[in-house]
């Protein structure tokens, strides 16, 4: 019998390139986490150095109502995408749809706080550092939730144009991971403004 050595073929996994969307989605989470650190930071370096009131604690109502619209709208863009993935686009469109719904109550109920700070309150973001570190960091994210749900929108009417296939569904998967990027920033700036802030 030969002593010589029996050598194995050896397979190792051949390397692929990740997605692009992925890629780029990734790569703009990270710069949008970077500006709303800025903010973030900004807001607490500021916290309780107005001159003038009203401060957080006069004027501050927890949005739980709204907080739970928006985190729950998580949840309803991940089982869109579940839905598109197994070739369920009614589904994915209903749940589609409850996630502008719900993003768009969250904008709705920010206008209202808003307003009543406003106007009820007389906070403007010449008030005080307070009032300008709040409309800044709120109204960061109040844009991000707009353009998130203009894009929900896009994407809702080119389904309902019948141009979305299962095959899209790694798109509309790399766009729920801005969604999730703006309800998780919603979780620091609620803990930040409404809990540690008054």
């Amino acid at each position: 019998m030969s002593s010589a050595a029996i050598t194995r073929p050896t397979t190792e996994p051949e390397w692929v390139l990740p997605s692009r969307g992925r890629v780029g989605m990734f790569s703009l989470i990270g710069a949008e986490a970077a500006i709303f650190t800025i903010f973030v930071v900004a807001y607490i370096f500021y916290i309780g150095k107005s001159l003038s009131g009203p401060t957080p604690k006069d004027v501050l109502e927890l949005p739980i109502f709204a907080t739970v619209c928006l985190l729950s709208s998580s949840l309803t863009i991940h089982l869109a995408v579940s839905a598109l993935r197994n070739a369920k686009v009614k589904l994915f469109v209903a749940w589609w749809f409850v996630t502008i719904a719900l993003g768009t109550i969250f904008l709705i109920e920010t206008g209202r706080e808003w307003h009543h700070l406003i106007y009820d309150e007389g906070l403007t973001v010449s008030t005080n550092l307070f009032g300008t570190t709040y409309y800044s960091l709120v109204g960061l994210h109040a844009f991000h939730v707009t353009v998130g749900l203009i894009l929900l929108a896009l994407g809702l009417i080119f389904a309902l144009l019948g141009k979305v296939k299962p095959e899209h569904s790694e798109r509309a998967e790399v766009f729920s991971l801005y969604w999730h990027f703006v309800d998780a920033v919603w979780v620091i700036v609620f803990t930040v403004v409404y809990v540690v802030g008054r």
